[in-house]
């Protein structure tokens, strides 16, 4: 079940693969966001290659997935589930990076919800 998910007005692309029974998000879009960076996907490079030289792979917390994109294609998506994204979150300094644990934190628990009490799901988000 794909869905777009927003935190601050911005649009975190997301996959809810159900046999693993989690989220997974578009991390360009979360370094988008915390990174504030016009090129989002240069950035994500150069972090990878930076913890990669300091010993960390963080491609290791990533999976490709088919999200949609905004020319309505599926591509294969680099994508991470919250604590892959937590560990991402770490090696991008942003003012953002609190309030975006924060917000993950609250998709999981509304997901949670959502198992418990189906008809939540039909629901507007709150």
């Amino acid at each position: 079940m794909s869905n777009i998910k927003l935190f601050q007005e911005k649009t975190i692309r997301s996959e809810w693969v159900e046999s693993e029974n989690r989220w997974f998000f578009a991390v360009i879009d979360v370094v988008e966001v915390l990174a504030e960076s016009v090129k989002p996907r240069d950035y994500w490079y150069r972090l990878k290659k930076r913890e990669k030289d300091n010993g960390t792979d963080l491609s290791t917390n990533c999976r490709q997935l088919k999200i949609r994109s905004t020319d309505g294609k599926l591509y294969d998506t680099e994508c991470a589930d919250a604590q892959g994204l937590l560990r991402i979150i770490q090696s991008i300094p942003s003012p953002k990076a609190e309030p975006f644990k924060r917000w993950l934190a609250k998709v999981g628990s509304d997901r949670l919800d959502e198992i418990e009490n189906p008809e939540l799901a039909s629901q507007p988000p709150r």
